[in-house]
């Protein structure tokens, strides 16, 4: 069979791969299987979301036809005034392109930044499909280790940068960590990647769970920040519209005139549904949104409360925030086998961290991450339990 190089040494989606280790297995009703391994919310949107999508469906016939390649102008305005209103910033919906997901504006960002040989930085643990998607392309993903805090150096990411360097990528709050970068941080990797003339890509794919209230950081009140930063966003975690996949990039109207280009020849557009969803949540939906911060908000602070057994056996929790619990474990075992270990014998799949480092790293062999903003508190109790109590 003829296939790419690059894709064929790719490594296969982890979650996918995950699940296949529950193939065959079947869980007592005494210690059914809690499942941490993705995150993405379960639940569908809320039920006035839901009946505001059928009615775009019935009576909006552009609902069902092709819209413009970088969104609705509508949604893009209110995206533009969304920011603004968050960050305290000064864009437009000339600064916005509305994705199939937050991982498309991400891929149309590297198409614009990046061609074969190149090179990105990215933090590590890094976000799986970051780095796959680097991989198909054959751009060079520089691993960036990260410290016992999570938290990357800006002096050792100067280190790393060479004349084929692209751009960083950060993620905050981090998958697959859970930790928040301070505002200080990202200004510096900004100052950073400006001083070398690369981009810094910024995903806050989870920023509407960040336990701070207001702006994370203030990369939108330097006038001329489109001519480094690149800001990703979703929709997917904050209106539970996974499967409509709509995303955002903010970038400057010079790239988002490239970026227009690989988005015309990959979907032509965004699904309009999905669009109409987001901005119906946009103008409707921030009270909800709210108390769904705080929901996740108290389920990280279980976490936190409950995990002084574990400390006692030897595990560690090096990172919690968002959606991410991120343990360092005790075992003279790699953590993938230890993964699958938890599957069989405390019916807890969870991702080890050798899917968020490179091969062979030491660090990601004694890592895990827990994905817990789809189980309660008494879920989250129950799954620290399980880990207290196994021994390989």
């Amino acid at each position: 069979m003829l296939l790419n190089p690059n894709l064929a040494t790719t490594f296969s989606p982890p979650v996918m791969e995950a699940r296949r280790w529950l193939e065959g297995k079947s869980f007592s009703p005494d210690q059914p299987l809690i499942n941490v391994s993705q995150a993405a919310p379960v639940d569908p949107p809320p039920e006035a979301m839901r009946e505001a999508m059928a009615d775009a469906v019935l009576r909006l016939p552009e609902t069902h036809l092709y819209g413009p390649v970088l969104g609705l102008p509508a949604l893009r305005d209110e995206l533009a005034f969304n920011i603004n209103r968050h960050y305290g910033a000064d864009v437009t919906s000339k600064n916005v392109a509305i994705t199939s997901g937050c991982n498309q504006a991400f891929a149309a960002s590297i198409a614009t930044l990046a061609a074969p040989g190149d090179e990105v930085i990215l933090p590590t643990p890094w976000y799986f499909n970051h780095k796959m998607w680097l991989d198909m392309g054959g751009i060079t993903a520089v691993p960036l280790a990260t410290g016992d805090d999570l938290l990357p150096d800006p002096s050792k990411a100067a280190a790393l940068i060479t004349p084929r360097t692209r751009a960083i990528a950060l993620v905050t709050p981090n998958n697959p960590t859970g930790v928040e970068y301070p505002a200080e941080l990202i200004a510096a990797f900004r100052d950073l990647a400006r001083k070398h003339g690369i981009a810094l890509i910024i995903d806050e794919t989870y920023r509407d769970f960040h336990s701070q209230d207001g702006a994370p950081h203030d990369l939108f009140s330097d006038p001329d920040w489109d001519d480094t930063v690149i800001q990703l966003y979703s929709f997917s975690k904050s209106y539970r519209l996974t499967g409509h996949r709509v995303g955002s990039v903010l970038t400057s109207p010079a790239r988002l005139a490239e970026i227009e280009k690989f988005l015309d020849t990959v979907t032509i557009c965004p699904a309009q549904l999905g669009q109409h969803a987001a901005l119906w949540g946009l103008r409707n939906l921030d009270e909800w949104l709210a108390g769904e911060r705080l929901e996740i908000l108290g389920r990280a602070q279980a976490m936190r409360d409950g995990f002084a057994p574990l400390t006692e056996r030897g595990w560690k929790l090096m990172g919690c925030g968002a959606y991410f619990a991120y343990l360092q474990h005790p075992f003279d075992m790699p953590s993938d086998q230890l993964a699958q270990a938890l599957v069989d014998h405390a019916s807890l799949l969870a991702l080890p961290g050798t899917m968020f480092t490179p091969e062979g790293d030491k660090s990601g062999a004694q890592q895990m991450r827990v994905a817990f903003a789809n189980i309660d508190t008494a879920g989250i109790q129950t799954a620290l339990n399980r880990l207290a109590a196994f021994q390989p």
